[in-house]
């Protein structure tokens, strides 16, 4: 990212101090965050089902009324770090049959393209301690159409596009209310929160706003670890006149919170628990139940909520009559301190909220390029605040999962065969960066190594803490494997970790003057164990051809690479060969980097130098002997289809697969060399004494510099003939960035024709007509950024060798010959 280059390299801003005053431990400004997520039903840890079937047994019609074992959720909402005591919106507009408390979606099974969220939400801002953050969600004014979102998808085949609610017309006449909650921390356990909502509409609407404070239940398990005194909410208000309520949250590890709430109608209590009557048609453990707000508000039953105003859930209602163009706004103040109500919380309120806003705009003035237009700095900080309220709580114990809990009825004895088993060890509750607070509300490893270089330019603590999470001993199996994501732990992302390590450690070098060697270290030791996993088990004739399965690719290929062939035999693949090329390279050169001040890594770099050779070998096939994932007719790498008696395949299907050996390169300076004289030495042994290998390392002399030495599994002619697929704008170059697949399967789809069966691929630019992976997972032809990433910066590696002598054709066909440099900042420029 470009630097400020006007930046005053003494000043540092609010925000920055703050970052440091919780690195230091003399603050802990991130104890308070966006971590509760926009759903929690429907996701494996719910899940107690003998069959796994996640989604049918928590559904969304269960949330409101059921208690989560493992996580909560809430709309806009905000949690302490252990997830003990939280805070969301519940709206009501008057029509809809239930609170909006959370966020809806279909399933896997009702969405004609799998899972879909059918809300309108905007992450608008937050800064990295989330001093400041701000979200808008749109409510619509009629009744919320749930089950003609879900009739409709259902009936419409896979050929149909997705009915979103936006199809149903119930945003006509702009019949909604744009809702925004601003939180703002005046200390860091005192949080402020502002919600107005403005009436779209033309004529006057009611709205009914439920700011609700509830704490997880933690107390129903059984477990001795979770013996504490049970939490409490009350009303501690000191009159029924006083303009402003306040509630009292007690809690024995988190202390004593007020909630003060500026002139509600009303505070309502019950308790975080599950409403059995309702769902199982048996009697409930405590007369007050979790859905208790639903049947007040909607259904007007006064019973159902605690006359004794205590609890643990409660709201302040708020019921407001909002004019047309006209707007409501609250103020609450969640306040950790012994003290009774007494002083006016909201005497200073809006001067913090300015000051804290003042505070976030300092922040992104300094780490925003001065390049960038207004339009275009807002745009990029959208883009962080989607990355910074999308952190959330992950709670999930894998043995206490599988045995179930000692107060509640044992799960079936499937499960402990079932999914997951083998992650026993498995033991999180962590703050961790998802890829979607609703889709997938659970961590994906390498979408997390994706999202850490942006969050690394943010809060640099927080991007490596992400990385060595995945790496502690709670996380990695003892076996040197990274967990994927909770559908299935044991399938295999690709191995970006140490590139993400990498390239966090440079730009911290490039921010602070050095890199953190501490953290480079430790994240290497966790790496050469997952190194050692992959080679172990996913090289299956030990000749450095990886397998590897999907690999993150869900339906790219021909068949589910996660699971048996139906064909069967296994896939050599091209990309999972050449992940590990491009592993062997980071390791390479992180390696190196440690040998400068400890020069035990020498000998360790010199190993991955020496296994890159035989990937690359294994990859081009120099020898003639084994398996060819290079085609000579076509000039391009697939994937090989390898049976049981010897017969190969080619899979000549052109996708990313094909293109991601680019992503397996590097240069080794002549200046690093000298400075690791041990591994120049062997290097150059190995060279002269493996010619056959020697002929993959390409040098470049410079009259002062020396050799400088590529590294690459692609180069010269390959490299140039992959380039020429790439940059046909009929095959994968396309107006926004490469393509997953290439086009000429718009007009033709690929088919396979074996034992009877046709099996066939078609480029899809938008909605999937596969049912592979829950049906909504597509990469026959969308552009994914992170892989666009990858080509981008493995172009720029390579112009750094060959420099501006080298020349290719962009796009093919065009007559139009550039560098490899420009070429990456072409695409660049297409996304």
């Amino acid at each position: 990212m470009e630097s400020k280059t006007e930046l005053n390299p003494t000043r540092i801003s609010t925000e920055a101090k703050r970052l440091q005053e919780t690195r230091e431990g003399r603050a802990d400004w991130k104890q308070w965050g966006p971590y509760l997520s926009e759903r929690a039903w429907g996701t494996v840890r719910e899940d107690y089902s003998p069959g796994g079937d996640a989604w049918d047994y928590f559904p969304h019609d269960h949330a409101r009324s059921r208690v989560y074992r493992w996580n909560e959720d809430g709309l806009a909402g905000i949690s302490d770090a252990q997830q003990r005591l939280c805070f969301a919106l519940a709206l009501w507009n008057g029509q809809d049959p239930i609170l909006k408390e959370r966020l809806f979606g279909l399933s896997g099974t009702e969405g004609n393209h799998g899972e879909d969220g059918k809300e309108y939400y905007f992450y608008l801002d937050s800064t990295p301690t989330h001093s400041y953050m701000k979200m808008l969600y749109k409510y619509p004014q009629r009744a919320f159409p749930y089950a003609e979102l879900v009739e409709t998808n259902r009936q419409r085949g896979k050929d149909a596009p997705e009915y979103e609610l936006f199809d149903t017309g119930i945003f006509r006449e702009s019949r909604y209310f744009d809702v925004f909650v601003e939180y703002a921390k005046a200390e860091a356990d005192d949080i402020l929160i502002r919600i107005t909502a403005f009436n779209r509409g033309p004529e006057p609407a009611n709205l009914w706003i439920l700011p609700t404070l509830w704490f997880r239940n933690t107390w129903s398990w059984g477990w001795e670890h979770d013996e504490i005194p049970r939490p409490t909410l009350k009303d501690v208000s000191s009159g029924e006149s006083q303009r402003n309520r306040w509630m009292e949250a007690n809690h024995a590890t988190l202390g004593r919170y007020l909630l003060a709430c500026e002139e509600p109608e009303a505070l309502i209590f019950t308790e975080n628990e599950t409403n059995c009557e309702r769902l199982y048609g048996s009697p409930s453990a405590a007369p007050f139940v979790k859905d208790a707000f639903h049947a007040f508000v909607t259904e007007r039953r006064e019973e159902a909520i605690n006359p004794e105003q205590m609890g643990t859930k409660a709201a302040a209602i708020y019921e407001r009559k909002v004019e047309a163009g006209g707007s409501v706004s609250l103020r609450l103040r969640l306040t950790k301190t012994d003290e009774s109500p007494g002083i006016d919380p909201f005497e200073s309120f809006d001067e913090i909220f300015s000051q804290r806003q003042a505070e976030a705009d300092e922040f992104y003035a300094d780490l925003q390029p001065a390049s960038l237009s207004e339009d275009e700095r807002n745009v990029q900080r959208q883009a962080f605040a989607g990355m910074l309220w999308s952190k959330q709580l992950y709670h999930y114990n894998l043995e206490e999962w599988l045995v179930g809990d000692p107060a509640q009825p044992p799960p079936p004895p499937e499960r402990k065969k079932g999914r997951n088993h083998e992650w026993r060890h498995f033991n999180a509750a962590d703050i961790i960066s998802m890829p979607d607070k609703w889709e997938y509300p659970w961590f994906a490893a390498w979408d997390l190594a994706f999202h850490c270089i942006p969050l690394a330019l943010l809060d640099p603590d927080f991007a490596k803490q992400q990385l060595l999470l995945l790496g502690r001993e709670w996380y990695q199996h003892p076996n040197g494997q990274i967990p994927a994501y909770e559908w299935a732990f044991g399938d295999v992302n690709p191995p970006v970790l140490a590139w993400a390590t990498w390239r966090i450690y440079k730009i911290g070098e490039k921010e602070q003057g050095q890199g953190d060697r501490n953290f480079l270290e430790r994240m290497f030791h966790k790496l050469m164990l997952n190194f050692t996993w992959w080679v172990n088990r996913k090289d299956a004739e030990g000749l450095n051809v990886f397998q590897g399965g999907f690999l993150g690719l869900d339906n790219i290929g021909v068949f589910d690479r996660s699971k048996p062939l139906p064909t069967g035999g296994r896939i050599e693949q091209s990309d999972g060969t050449s992940w590990m090329g491009m592993f062997c390279l980071n390791m390479l050169t992180i390696s190196l980097e440690l040998a400068l001040s400890n020069n035990a890594y020498e000998d360790i770099a010199l190993k991955f130098f020496e296994h890159f050779l035989f990937i690359a070998e294994a990859m081009n096939n120099i020898a003639g002997e084994g398996i060819s994932l290079w085609n000579e007719e076509d000039e391009f790498f697939y994937d090989v289809l390898h049976f049981e008696h010897g017969e190969t395949i080619p899979l000549k299907l052109r996708s990313m697969v094909g293109l991601i050996p680019l992503f397996a390169v590097t240069t080794i300076e002549p200046a690093l060399l000298e400075r690791v004289p041990t591994f120049k030495q062997h290097l150059e042994w190995f060279l002269e004494h493996r010619p056959d290998l020697a002929r993959l390392v390409s040098r470049w002399s410079e009259p002062k510099m020396g050799d400088r030495r590529l590294l690459a599994i692609l180069r010269g002619h390959r490299m140039k003939r992959v380039l020429y697929r790439m940059l046909d704008e009929n095959e994968f170059l396309s107006s926004f960035g490469v393509r997953s697949l290439s086009r000429i399967y718009d007009e033709h789809p690929y088919k396979l024709q074996m034992d009877g069966s046709t099996y066939a691929v078609a480029y899809l630019p938008a909605e999937s007509d596969s049912g592979m992976f829950g049906g909504n997972s597509n990469w026959r032809g969308p552009i994914w950024f992170p892989v666009n990433y990858l080509i981008v910066e493995s172009l720029q590696q390579f112009h750094h060798y060959y420099s501006d002598d080298f020349l290719v054709e962009c796009p093919t066909h065009s007559g139009n010959k550039i560098t490899l440099n420009q070429i990456a900042d072409e695409i660049s420029h297409r996304m």
